[in-house]
């Protein structure tokens, strides 16, 4: 096996790889995009990936044919540290193993030049692969998930009140969105995202509240409003672009209940509520992403059918 940087002439050969990536995925998740299964559009995806500042990686041969190519680059964000990102379309081996070799020789490069936050955007369905990354020392940091908009996986009780936001909800809309980021920011998340203040909060509630792109659900206990959900489409999604983006999705972007509401089933709820919504508005799948060590999300969305596509691992070099 010969491994060395990724160069323009690994294109073509590292779009087949990808192409056939994305077919083997979608056997396992058929939601997703199949339009990547297409060698010229998966080698758009590497194309993008190559034009990102300081983009680089390596390829492994054997015998003349490509099994394996590795491609990061920086995400410009003090949240993430100095890091490198594998992102969906960065990696493709023929074989779970090649992508420890592949991983060597790329972070060589990026730890010498200080880049020592390293993040990937793994296809949930290769348990091999994932094993794999987590012989490099990484661990499993967040989830992206699907389902299909059919009816949900349990019955919708009457017990709650969930119903569409209203203007005059917005104080505890403003509210609740400082409840997610304070949960995260405890153990054993221990994100070190920052909440917004509650003017912040109010002053975009205000300004963005009728826009029709989103859907604002609440949630009420004994006549108090103690939880949201939002929904709206997958291309309001930063974080799923590319082969983690399917066709004619809907987006769970947002789902929050205060701590004294919690363990009533809201937030399954509101959840439902989305689902329910992207039905309406004649999307095939609803797609979602939580952090696996945020408990409550990694245990309600699962039970609403979310079934993981992508597994993003994550490693901090130096300790």
């Amino acid at each position: 096996m010969e491994v060395r940087p990724f160069s323009g002439a690994d294109l073509d050969d590292a779009a087949g790889l990808l192409a056939d990536r994305q077919a083997a995925h979608r056997r396992a998740q058929p939601l997703l995009s199949g339009r990547y299964e297409d060698v010229g559009a998966a080698r758009a995806q590497l194309e993008a990936v190559l034009a990102t500042a300081g983009a680089s990686g390596t390829v492994a041969y054997r015998d003349g044919s490509l099994i394996g190519y590795l491609l990061g680059a920086a995400k410009p964000s003090a949240v993430w540290g100095p890091n490198v990102w594998v992102e969906a379309a960065g990696l493709a081996v023929s074989e779970a193993e090649v992508a420890r070799d592949l991983y060597a020789a790329a972070a060589q490069r990026w730890v010498a030049e200080g880049a020592t936050a390293h993040y990937a955007l793994v296809p949930a369905y290769d348990s091999a692969l994932v094993d794999a990354w987590s012989r490099l020392a990484f661990g499993q940091q967040h989830l992206h998930a699907i389902r299909a908009t059919a009816p949900p996986d349990r019955p919708i009780d009457d017990d709650h009140v969930i119903r569409p936001a209203r203007r005059s909800d917005i104080p505890q809309l403003a509210a609740l969105d400082r409840v997610l980021p304070a949960h995260q920011g405890e153990s054993p998340v221990f994100s070190p995202a920052e909440a917004p203040t509650l003017d912040e909060a109010v002053a975009e509630w205000e300004a963005d509240f009728d826009d029709p792109a989103y859907a604002t659900f609440v949630a009420e206990l004994d006549g108090n409003v103690v939880g949201s959900s939002v929904g709206t489409t997958i291309e309001k999604s930063s974080a799923h672009t590319g082969l983690a983006r399917p066709d004619n999705a809907g987006f769970l972007g947002f789902a929050a209940v205060v701590p004294p509401a919690r363990g009533n089933g809201l937030g399954r709820r509101l959840g439902e509520a989305v689902i329910a919504w992207a039905a309406e508005q004649g999307h095939a799948s609803v797609v979602t992403d939580w952090r696996v060590t945020n408990l409550l999300s990694s245990r309600t969305w699962p039970k609403l059918g979310f079934t993981p596509t992508f597994v993003r691992m994550h490693r901090v070099v130096g300790y």
